[in-house]
Parts: structure tokens; sequence; C-alpha cells
């Protein structure tokens, strides 16, 4: 078997019958401003699939800064790394400023999210160390496991009995190489919408000694009485050691940052590779998130009206039967039953007959037979948006358990 040969048979039935090009499973063309309607091939959507949490994405102040910040300075500033060329004093005021609102000494700006979880991953442990991680970690977490030289254990999921079963396994291994234990866990599991287990797994230090880091990607802005992220949610801010939040959700921008003690940061300054041979964040991104953080701290109606949005979604569809799983965070996941077949029959219905845009998770991301439709509330969803939804949701469900999407073609109107 050629390499050609095992994409194909990798890519299974959605590469035998799905293109990316076209149908489903291509990439929208979005119009419009960037809100809870868009437009998707010329058609009004309402769409539940933006982390666009607090409505950032196209507030008045934020467009108004990003504007004047791209005037000032263009997007190519400041030109090189931060440790060269590239530091400014926006930049460093940014720092500050997420560190002190997160609980922590200092912060660390990085360029994306994804690749600076992996990086802080493999500049934080070596081959004598051991990576003890949630078993539905997001994949940055899984690849930055994978670069790991030493020994990695996974525990099921939010489970504190399996945790501890394989911190004492990596606990009998540091005392023959002298190494130490980095536990990796998620604030909010994007997925399933389930709050990591922060607390319990913080309590657990004192037997194991190990160092907490917590991707807090979806809770940064979202969770707790300030918004300052779900270690704040659980009370234990100090418990978790490294504290890592990306920009892309509820600061509806590009980038991430890491927060910790002093010593912890400066080292990561100068040992994470991918941002000591990158470029800097540009200027008009670093003043607009600069903004967005001011109106993060000091606008706490978004973060409320997203949980009101998120609560009454939440409540109609259980009110209507629907399994939304065990989420405690405004993620809202529905499970149903079905093939793949079904569940891109349904999704195209929904969006083309009923006007909703929402992402689709199927095999190998949860066990085939199941169907999840992922929805993300945010502060730009209405009242209405809610009862729209959870009708259409009423109605494709019924056609589902009557089998009409194994029998019928949808037709789109």
């Amino acid at each position: 078997m050629d390499l050609f040969d095992k994409i194909s048979k990798n890519l299974g039935p959605i590469g035998q019958h799905h293109k990316w090009s076209h149908g489903y499973f291509s990439f929208p063309k979005l119009e419009g401003e960037i809100n809870s309607h868009m437009k998707f091939r010329g058609k009004d959507h309402l769409v539940w699939s933006l982390n666009n949490y607090l409505g950032l994405a196209n507030h008045p102040e934020v467009r108004e800064t990003d504007a004047k910040a791209a005037k000032e300075f263009g997007m190519a500033y400041p030109m090189g790394a931060r440790m060269m060329s590239g530091n400014s004093n926006h930049h460093e005021t940014l720092e500050q400023d997420l560190a002190t609102f997160v609980g922590k000494e200092d912060a660390f700006l990085l360029n994306y999210g994804y690749q600076g979880m992996v990086s802080i991953i493999d500049a934080l442990v070596d081959r004598n160390d051991v990576i003890v991680y949630d078993a539905e970690s997001h994949a940055c977490i899984i690849d930055g496991v994978r670069l790991h030289m030493g020994k990695r254990f996974v525990y099921q999921h939010n489970d504190i009995d399996s945790c501890k079963k394989q911190l004492e396994r990596a606990k009998r291994i540091i005392e023959q190489t002298g190494g130490a234990i980095l536990v990796i866990t998620e604030g909010v599991f994007g997925m399933s919408g389930a709050q990591g287990k922060l607390k319990e797994i913080n309590e657990l230090k004192s037997a194991y000694n190990f160092r907490l880091l917590v991707d807090d990607a979806h809770g940064f802005g979202t969770m707790g009485p300030t918004g300052a992220g779900t270690h704040e949610a659980q009370d234990c801010i100090d418990g978790v050691d490294i504290y890592f939040g990306t920009f892309a959700k509820s600061m509806a921008g590009i980038g991430a940052f890491v927060a910790a003690n002093e010593e912890i940061v400066t080292y990561l300054r100068y040992n994470m590779r991918s941002q000591t041979f990158a470029k800097s964040l540009p200027m008009p991104m670093v003043i607009g998130l600069i903004k967005r953080l001011e109106l993060l701290k000091n606008e706490p109606g978004l973060r409320a009206k997203l949980w009101e949005i998120a609560t009454l979604l939440q409540k109609g569809l259980k009110d209507q039967g629907f399994d939304i799983g065990h989420t405690n965070t405004m993620v809202t996941p529905v499970f149903l039953k079905g093939d793949l077949a079904e569940a891109t029959a349904l999704t195209m219905d929904l969006r083309e007959n009923y006007g909703i845009f929402c992402s689709i998770v199927v095999y190998p991301v949860i066990p085939k037979g199941q169907i999840e439709l992922r929805l993300i509330p945010t502060a730009t969803h209405s009242n209405e948006d809610v009862k729209r939804t959870v009708h259409a949701f009423s109605e494709v469900s019924e056609k589902l358990n009557n089998g009409y999407y194994k029998e019928q073609q949808v037709v789109t109107a």
C-alpha cells in the first residue's frame, strides 16, 4: 500500500462520500457582520458555530480600536521576534494586564494558541519527566504530549480515581529518573462542555507533588465571577501552576498567552521555540487585545447575556427531551442516534431548510452510531434565536427517529 492508498483508506466513509470542495463539507464563504446571523451561499443563516462568546468580534469599540491601530502602525510592525526587535511597551502592558486578571505573577504572549500549547509542553518537560493527561484533551495537548521523549500516561476523562492510578505509575518512574510530573487538563472541554476537575486534581498534589497545566481556551473570559477563567470559577487560582488562555474565543482575536509565576514565565520566554523563532504579534492586534480585555473586565453585561442565552438554550432543549450530556458551561452539545449518512442529511436539512448553521461531530471523535450537534451560545444571540432553534431541533429529531434521513434525499428549499 503506497502513501496515497493509505490516505484514501484512512479517510473512510467521509473520503468515499463527501468532497471537501463541494457539498456539506465545503468551507463556507461567510459574508456580512460577525454576529448570530450570517450569509452562507447567499442565504441568511442563524449561526451556532462561532466562538464569539462575548460578541466582541463586531463590537464598535473593538472595531474602532483595531482600525486606528492599523492606520497608525500598519500590519507589519514590530518586525522581529520578541527577544530581538519585536518587543514594545504595548506587548508588555497586555502581558501584565492578563497576568493580573487571571491571578498570576507574569504572562507571556503567544502567536497562536495551538502551536503555543505544543511548545509549552515541549519546553516544560525533558526525558526524565512524566506527563499525566486527560483522555479527552484537545488536539494541541495531544500533539505536545507526542513530542515528549519521556513517559506519558493518560487517565480516563475527568476520572479522579483513574488520575490517581496514573500518578502512582508516574511517581514510581520519577523516583528512578529524578524527574518530575506534569499533569495536563482543560478548564472547559470544548466538545462536551464539561469543566475539568481542577480543584480535585489540585488536591492530589500533597500526595504526588506535580505541577498542573490547564488549557482554559473556552473558560477564559466566560467562567468565574469576573470571567478570569475556570480556575476562578472553582476557587483554585493558586492551584493552577501554568494557566493557558487563547484570544480566539472570548477575545475574538488571534494568539494566546501563558501565565504563571515569574520564574516559570521567564523560563518559557527563552525556551519556547515556537516563540523564540517567530515574529511578534502585530501591533494592531496587541492594541486591539488591550481594548478587548478592557471590555471583558468592565462590561460584565456581555458575560451575563452569554449565560442568559446559554441557560435558556439548554433548558429549552432539555424540556424537549434532548440529551445535552454533562455540560456545566455555555458549550451545548446535543446527542442523537444515527449513522454518518443520517448525520450529514440532518445537518443539511437544518442548514438549507431551517436556516440554522451548527457544527456536527461524528465518528471517530465520538462512538459509531452517535451524532453530536454542538451549539455555541454567544452574547449576540437573542431569545427568539433560541426559540427558533429548539423548534427546528424538535422537528429534525422527529424526522431522524422516523427514519426520514435514511430513506429520503433532503430537498432544499
